[in-house]
């Protein structure tokens, strides 16, 4: 083991992540390079408004109390001005604050997704760092970049410049381009009549709609983190194999990474669930028409979440083709002194070949090569890729009631699972 892990080999979600607490209530911040207090998720400006208003704790603790503050700013202003303003649940909207399906999902499901989804994701993304040198997939030579790679990170993660930004694309962008192209509905609505907000109206397009699509647009950036981490890492030389029983090279720990990321596709199946409803209960939509928006939205999570895990791709191809000479030659030869030894003048009559080593190892060797070759160049598994668009679209299933009577989809499940 590199001697730069030194002799502590407790678990990473043993260790603090930002800090770990001192006497007298104080903080003792740990080194960002350290693989062990790897994260994505704690770190960043925002973060750290959060733990001072103890809406957090060094661990994402307090998860329950951010998912009912969040939404009470982002929900229940808009109940009670649409309540004060005649809207809730009719008067001259065609569509009322408490029949519009995509607001309460977006607050009362994405948002909460979205929070959970921070917890998720630390947790099974935090020991991955420590895995590449536990596993001795760095060299040694290859150890300060590997460091250098989790600070930069960690640097990334906590810039104060990329939040700030955030916040310009969403106020010059984000709520004026964006949601204005995707949420405009040709009937008068609870927040708009005739090109004007009403009060809930400028609640919703100035502090619901943008804390939402910060909250988004952070997930985006992090995944843009994550995915550098792993670029950067893929670029040093590892020692991966294409022997190594997991038939991934060794790299069979970043498949589970992408059950880390169930939540936030959840919470984007979620979004496009509530606007299909709204459109089809309020403007006579139908679920077929949305077909390719739903398509657009699965292959888009599938591509956040999986390109990064095809970076190590050209190593593994790398570690096959030297196997496959490798193990070529040893094959080749192995065969050839068995055929010398066994078959050159005939079956043997002097020694039995029952239980014999010889027969024994060109059977293992032959199983090594069949490992070989079903090696994958990425730690990809179809159950993950299935995962994914499962969860992306259990949020719009409710929606096929739209199209299918409740009682013939029940006996279609039953048909499905008898």
């Amino acid at each position: 083991m590199p001697a730069e892990l030194g002799p502590d080999l407790r678990p990473p979600h043993l260790h603090a992540a930002e800090g770990v607490p001192e006497m007298g209530g104080g903080v003792r911040h740990l080194d960002e390079a350290d693989p062990r207090n790897f994260s994505i998720i704690l770190g960043g400006p925002l973060f750290q408004v959060l733990r001072r208003a103890h809406m957090t704790g060094d661990a994402l603790e307090l998860v329950r109390r951010r998912v009912l503050v969040i939404a009470a700013i982002g929900w229940v202003p808009l109940l009670v001005l649409a309540l004060l303003g005649g809207d809730a649940l009719g008067g001259p909207a065609a569509v009322p604050f408490l029949k519009d399906f995509e607001v309460h999902v977006r607050f009362l499901v994405a948002m909460p997704l979205l929070i959970v989804a921070e917890l998720v994701v630390h947790l099974r993304l935090r020991p991955v760092a420590y895995e590449f040198l536990a596993r001795g997939l760095v060299s040694p030579g290859g150890i300060p970049r590997f460091h250098e790679a989790i600070r930069s990170a960690m640097r990334l993660r906590n810039s104060l410049v990329a939040e700030l930004l955030m916040v310009g694309v969403v106020y010059s962008l984000g709520v004026p381009v964006v949601w204005r192209a995707l949420s405009a509905l040709d009937v008068p609505t609870w927040f708009a009549r005739d090109n004007h907000f009403t009060a809930a109206g400028f609640w919703y397009a100035y502090v619901s709609v943008p804390m939402f699509q910060f909250l988004l647009l952070r997930w985006y950036f992090r995944l843009v983190v994550w995915g550098r981490f792993l670029w950067q890492v893929s670029r040093l030389q590892l020692c991966v194999s294409a022997m190594h029983p997991d038939r991934m090279g060794g790299l069979a720990f970043l498949a589970g990474t992408v059950f880390a990321f169930v939540p936030l596709a959840m919470a984007h199946g979620a979004v496009v669930s509530g606007t299909i409803a709204t459109r089809i209960f309020h403007v006579g939509g139908q679920l077929a028409d949305a077909k390719v928006e739903i398509a657009v939205v699965v292959a888009f999570l599938l591509v956040i979440v999986l390109v990064p895990l095809t970076f190590f791709a050209p190593q593994v191809a790398q570690a096959k083709r030297l196997g496959a000479r490798i193990y070529g030659r040893l094959g080749q030869r192995y065969v050839v002194d068995f055929e010398q030894k066994w078959l050159a003048a005939g079956l043997r009559t002097d020694e039995s070949p029952l239980g014999s080593s010889d027969i024994q190892s060109l059977a293992d060797l032959s199983s090594s090569l069949e490992t070989l070759r079903s090696t994958r160049l990425v730690p990809i598994t179809r159950q993950a890729i299935a995962l994914l668009v499962v969860a992306t679209l259990i949020p719009i299933a409710p929606l096929l009631l739209t199209v299918i009577p409740a009682e013939e989809l029940a006996k279609q499940l039953l048909k499905l699972l008898m």
